[in-house]
């Protein structure tokens, strides 16, 4: 008798349990368990609401910025926010730098013919349903984005020359755009600075992104060979474990060359084994070794 009823007891709870386990796949048919609706909303897919954050994060900063100029950089943002299609930003720079307020990639430049603003501008890519977000281009974990960049949006960078039209009496700030230059890669920026090329005492701009792929960084730098309210030329300088490229001035023309070096990487050791010259032409950099190879920065 005690047998039949624990085999009972057995055939009952196995019942049970097969009852339970068909109510949990109708109810993750729906959603997985836990999960709302607000839990599945994606807001880069949302303009409305991209564009809304933006506005916050503007209103923000005017309540921590105590002093306020004409074409200051909040006028910027909100200049590229009115202007420029959806999931456009004018970007920040990497927040491994401490700041009590984030810091714009801007450079403010004031000559004769006015006040100029140098900025750093990320587009959404058109053709991508997903616009980008700001945590996704800036920083050294950004710098992989290229392994993975239609699951996160596709940026495109621009160096930009803004020329400043505000006026103090009427705090009116407007821009006119004088011409943006693209930068190849889509995401880990780092920072932006204005340098000088000794050699020719020329002005150039550096964009400094990470390479978290190959442990190093890459320059993009754009000289001023014509003036800056020319659009400028770009050279691309790197450097990593086993990869190098270095500015130099190979035939003695306005345009800077480059050295690119050769490496031996066994795994356990790295050796630089040559080294051969790139000079500017016309329109692309050639190999003084083998002129049917070169680049175009």
């Amino acid at each position: 008798m005690n047998k039949i009823v624990a085999f009972l007891f057995l055939v009952l709870s196995l019942f049970a349990f097969a009852v339970s386990g068909c109510g949990d796949d109708k109810v993750d048919k729906g959603q997985n368990a836990g999960e709302t609706e607000a839990d599945n909303y994606d807001v880069s897919k949302d303009t409305q609401r991209d564009l809304s954050i933006q506005e916050y994060n503007i209103q923000e900063r005017k309540k921590l910025t105590s002093v306020r100029f004409p074409c200051d950089t909040i006028a910027l943002m909100e200049y590229v926010l009115n202007n420029y299609p959806d999931g456009t930003y004018l970007v920040d720079f990497d927040r491994t730098f401490t700041y009590n307020i984030p810091k714009s990639a801007v450079i403010y430049q004031k000559n004769n013919d006015g006040q100029f603003v140098f900025g750093l501008i990320a587009k959404s890519w058109s053709k991508d349903p997903r616009l980008i977000e700001m945590k996704n281009i800036i920083g050294y974990d950004a710098s992989f984005i290229d392994l993975d960049s239609t699951e996160l949006g596709t940026a495109f960078f621009y160096l930009t020359l803004f020329k400043c039209n505000g006026k103090v009496d009427t705090n009116k700030n407007t821009f006119d755009t004088l011409w943006e230059a693209g930068i190849p890669s889509h995401g880990g920026f780092n920072n932006l600075t204005l340098e000088k090329w000794v050699k020719k005492n020329i002005p150039y701009i550096k964009a400094d992104f990470h390479y978290g792929q190959g442990i190093g960084h890459f320059d993009y730098n754009f000289f001023f060979v014509d003036g800056m309210l020319k659009k400028p030329h770009l050279l691309l300088t790197y450097e990593g474990i086993n990869f190098k490229r270095i500015m130099t001035d190979a035939n003695g023309d306005k345009y800077p060359d480059y050295i690119e070096f050769k490496y031996l990487d066994t795994g356990e050791k790295i050796t630089i084994l040559d080294s051969v010259t790139f000079i500017w032409k016309d329109t692309c950099y050639f190999n003084t070794r083998n002129p049917k190879q070169y680049r175009y920065y």
